[in-house]
Order: structure tokens, then C-alpha cells, then sequence
């Protein structure tokens, strides 16, 4: 009888698999034996493994530049990282080594590209795309890094205001872009996106109030979506809305010439995640071009913002469980030495899944277990998968460690969940490491964080 993990998991998906493969009983992340981490590091820790930052972005372009030569598309294809996915320096250092461009949420964003700068990693002819409804100092320090000649800054407006507050501010001519107020997924609570501008005010905005000034060039539109890339007919409806307010905005002399496309591709929730990036490169390119030319509007150049894409896949947590407690005649809880609210706030603001693996014990059998985090809430729970509504693991046995993973946690976990900052019940943030390879593809690791100390949550909260 299979009744292994290793055979539950071998008859439920195609493994082993790109980023995942086990040896000798053990997990491996990208050719990483997470055992050796946690045996140097223990647990719990975060890892970010920076080589696949670089193979995100690679593989990005690649199906776009493909989808642009099979259309004989006229545009070309930038890749553009949004910062607010992860703000660490090593990510920013990789992305950059990619030559990709950077978009801004926020007046902060905007010192982490002067610090970039500084440091030698970030052209001033680089684009940076600054995005986000914008308070003052924001436009203050977009005015100050337009002096000091960042010449590809392109200022999305959120709003008409925004327009005549920075018209304040500059001196010389800026880019500008100008953001569609998208209508929702009808699944929302509410009809239309509460940033950008409408899509019937674009047009008037343009001929009655941009196009007059000489200090701003038109050069973007862009919508956001935020359900991300999908093959549906929400997805393709918006796009093509925005297709033609930016033929409107091209057939009335307008300087715009490229079309930024907000919200990414998916990521990858489980071993069993199926998603064709291929196809939906090719037809965004597709439905652009065939748009602009129904309309005799060269096609523009493409922009794409991908956050999660870039990011997440790089990023694990990794816990050990501590103890097993039996409930009731059903329910069997491996309690974990974390918190999922505050390690994986996504798990329990969205319910949103991630991908779970042991990292040892493959050949053991498995059971079906809940996991518990350490906070003294209820919500502080993992219950099941992506694939599935049910969590399998290894069978506990009190005599010997168990650990799990938590893959593709690289985006947005540890601001939404405030690292370094005071985290529920006073649990420490977890330490991080880093992992790379050499030059001769060999792993190395550092430590970039350790766990949050006593005195620095207590120092935040005045004592």
C-alpha cells in the first residue's frame, strides 16, 4: 500500500517540479536542501532566494518580446517592478541588475531611489514610474528628483488636482500619465476603482487642460486591475476599454505613446497551479494591436508592473512543529512556533492559500492535520490548500523534528505585516536569510535580519 507523502504527493501532481525536488527524505527549494537552513539558522526563518528574481523577469520578457514578433507589433515591451511588493535592498539591487524599471508609490519610494542612486545601481535615465494618489511631499520630492535630472520620471495622475499641484512645483517639462478609474470584478463590493479617472473625463481632461500646458507631456495611460492578468471576459473588457481611450487620446494629437498595464500575472499557489503565460502574453499583444489598427493608431509601447510575478516565488517561510494536540475525535492540531497572522498576513486577511511542503520526513505516512499558530487568536490558523480543503502532512511523531515550508511568500507579507514593527501578542519577527549563488553556482547564504529582539518592541511601545 502507497501510503507514504512522498506517494500521496507523486500520484496527485507531476514531481518532481521546477523549484521543487526532494533528496535523501528532504526538500529542496531551487537545488537549496532547506534542512542545511534550518540546521544553521533554525526556525522559524525567512528566506528570499535572489536568483529568481532575475529568472521572473527574464521569463517576462520573453513572452512578451515573442508575442510582439508574432503580431509584427509595431511597440516595444518594458519591464517595470513595483516596489510596494518588497522594499528590501536586496531585491531592489537584483531587479536592477536586470535592467529593469521602477514604479513608486509613495513620497519613500522615491528616497529609495536616490539612495539606489547614490549607490551607483540606479541610472538616472532609468524609468520611474510614479503611481499612487499623491500627497504633497510625494510631489515634492518627484519635483526634486525631476531637477536633479531623473529624465524618464512619467507622474501618473490619480486625479485633476494633482496636475495643477505639481504644475506648482516644476519648472522644466515632465512626462505624465494619466490612470483609468477601471470598473471592478462584478464579484466587488463596489462598481468602480476609487483611484484614477474616469474614463469619460480622460478625453476632456486632455484637450481642455493638458494638452494648453507647456510644462506636461502626455505620454501614458494606464489602468490597473486588481484581480491580475486573467483569461476572462471582465479582464478583456477593461483592456479593451482602455485601448480605445488611448486611440481617442492618439487621434487628437497627443504626444502619448505607451500603455501601462497594472495588475500581474498570477502566481504559482500549488504544485498543481496551471496557468498559460504564453497565450496571454501573445494576446494582450494581439488585442492591442488589432484595436489601435481598427482605429489607424500606431500601437504603443507596452508597460507592464509586475510586484507579486517578480517576487513572490523567491520567498519562503519555514516553521518547526512543536507539539500535536488531539482536539476532538476529528481534528488533530500541529501547533507551529510562529504566527501565520503575522508571518503570512495574507492567510488570514484574504484566506488567500500559499504553497505548503514538509521540508523532511517524505517517506513517513501522512495524516490529515490542522496547523496553529502561537498568538492566543482563533484566526491564527491554516486549514487548507489551494488544490484542496484539507492540509496533509506527515504523520507527528513526538521523538523526532518535523518541518514545514511556506513557498512564494516574497510579496507584500512583511510590510503588511509590519517587520520590525510590534507584531500581534508580541511574537518577534522571524530572522531572514538570504540566499544567492556564486559565480560558480554555489549556494551561499547570509543572515540579513535576526528575530526581533524585547527591547526593540518594547522601546516602540515606550517602555
Amino acid at each position: 500500500m502507497r501510503n507514504k507523502y512522498i506517494d500521496l504527493i507523486e500520484q496527485s501532481f507531476t514531481f518532481p517540479q521546477e523549484g521543487f525536488a526532494t533528496e535523501n527524505n528532504e526538500l529542496l527549494f531551487y537545488g537549496v536542501n532547506l534542512m542545511d537552513i534550518i540546521k544553521q539558522y533554525g526556525t522559524p526563518v525567512k528566506l528570499t532566494y535572489l536568483p529568481r528574481i532575475g529568472e521572473k523577469i527574464e521569463e517576462a520578457r520573453k513572452l512578451f518580446n515573442v508575442g510582439i514578433a508574432k503580431s509584427l507589433y509595431q511597440g516595444k515591451y518594458h519591464y517595470c517592478y513595483c516596489t510596494k511588493s518588497s522594499h528590501f535592498s536586496f531585491v531592489l539591487e537584483e531587479i536592477l541588475k536586470q535592467n529593469a524599471h521602477i514604479e513608486t508609490s509613495s513620497a519613500f519610494d522615491l528616497n529609495i531611489v536616490e539612495s539606489l542612486y547614490e549607490a551607483g545601481l540606479l541610472p538616472k535615465d532609468r524609468y520611474i514610474i510614479c503611481n499612487g494618489f499623491k500627497k504633497d511631499v510625494y510631489l515634492e520630492s518627484i519635483a526634486r528628483l525631476h531637477r536633479e535630472g531623473f529624465e524618464n520620471m512619467v507622474v501618473v495622475l490619480d486625479n485633476k488636482d494633482e496636475l495643477t499641484r505639481l504644475e506648482k512645483l516644476i519648472d522644466e517639462p515632465i512626462q505624465i500619465g494619466i490612470r483609468v478609474a477601471a470598473e471592478e470584478d462584478p464579484k466587488f463590493e463596489f462598481y468602480t476603482s476609487r483611484l484614477g479617472i474616469r474614463y469619460r473625463d480622460i478625453v476632456p481632461f486632455y484637450v481642455d487642460t493638458i494638452r494648453k500646458h507647456k510644462k506636461f507631456r502626455l505620454k501614458m495611460l494606464h489602468f490597473f486591475i486588481n484581480t491580475g492578468i486573467s483569461d476572462t471576459a471582465y479582464y478583456w473588457n477593461e483592456l479593451l476599454k482602455c485601448v480605445n481611450v488611448y486611440c481617442s487620446l492618439k487621434q487628437i494629437d497627443s504626444e502619448i505613446n505607451s500603455l501601462n498595464i497594472g495588475g500581474g500575472f498570477p502566481i504559482k499557489d500549488s504544485l498543481g497551479f496551471e496557468f498559460d503565460y504564453e497565450y496571454m502574453a501573445e494576446e494582450i499583444v494581439a488585442q492591442i494591436k488589432i484595436n489601435c489598427n481598427s482605429r489607424d493608431v500606431k500601437e504603443p509601447d507596452i508597460f507592464t508592473e509586475f510586484g507579486s510575478y517578480t517576487v513572490a516565488e523567491a520567498g519562503a517561510v519555514l516553521y518547526s512543529v512543536l507539539a500535536q494536540k488531539q482536539q476532538n475525535d476529528r481534528e488533530k492540531w500541529n501547533m507551529v512556533d510562529g504566527s501565520f497572522m503575522t508571518t503570512l498576513p495574507d492567510s488570514w486577511a484574504l484566506n488567500r492559500r500559499f504553497l505548503m511542503l514538509p521540508v523532511n520526513n517524505w517517506d513517513d505516512e501522512y495524516e490529515r492535520v490542522l496547523l496553529g499558530g502561537l498568538t492566543c487568536d482563533s484566526d491564527d490558523y491554516y486549514n487548507s490548500e489551494a488544490h484542496s480543503n484539507a492540509i496533509y502532512l506527515p504523520k507527528f511523531r513526538p521523538e523526532r523534528p518535523q518541518y514545514l515550508g511556506f513557498f512564494h511568500t516574497g510579496a507584500y507579507q512583511d510590510s503588511l505585516g509590519g517587520v520590525g514593527g510590534l507584531q500581534h501578542c508580541l511574537l518577534p519577527s522571524p530572522k531572514h536569510i538570504v540566499i544567492d549563488r556564486d559565480d560558480n553556482g554555489e549556494v551561499t547564504t547570509k543572515l540579513f535580519s535576526k528575530e526581533q529582539s524585547w527591547k526593540s518592541m518594547l522601546k516602540i511601545l515606550g517602555y
